[in-house]
């Protein structure tokens, strides 16, 4: 049996000193993750970001650089995950009132709420990868090369 990790994406964005966040059903009942989810095939990683920022918080997000990836192990599920984090900004003014099943609600939250919500959140890769990015960690988005 070959083991294989399961690869995912998500989006950091930064606005006025809050992070988007989304409130979304789990099997311990609702926690707080970023914008994230699993790539489809045929798909960048770039563009798995940007699908599912709009899926899960009604946003269009536009990257504009990568913070980092991250590989952590569920142990509550045994299942492990590698995961590349964008950083980009989303649009306003023309936002989507339909969300993923499973999604609660889009939030917006500085990092000290996201820390006091420590126990609430889908992994720790969220507070690894925010605190990445204040520390000015990123990458071009031409780091990943995508080829069809």
């Amino acid at each position: 049996m070959i083991w294989k990790p399961n690869l995912t994406v998500a989006s950091l964005v930064e606005h006025q000193g809050k992070f988007l966040m989304v409130e979304e059903e789990s099997q311990k009942g609702p926690v707080i993750n970023q914008p994230a989810g699993h790539l489809e095939p045929n798909e960048s990683l770039s563009d798995a970001a940007v699908r599912e920022t709009l899926e899960e918080s009604g946003y269009h997000f536009t990257p504009r650089s990568i913070i980092g990836s991250y590989l952590w192990h569920n142990p509550d599920n045994n299942t492990t995950y590698f995961r590349t984090t964008f950083a980009g900004t989303v649009l306003f003014d023309d936002i989507s009132p339909n969300l993923d099943t499973g999604i609660i609600q889009a939030l917006w939250m500085t990092r000290d709420e996201i820390i006091a919500s420590k126990a609430r959140l889908r992994s720790p890769i969220i507070i690894d990868s925010i605190n990445d990015y204040l520390a000015g960690k990123t990458y071009p988005l031409d780091l990943i090369k995508y080829c069809p």
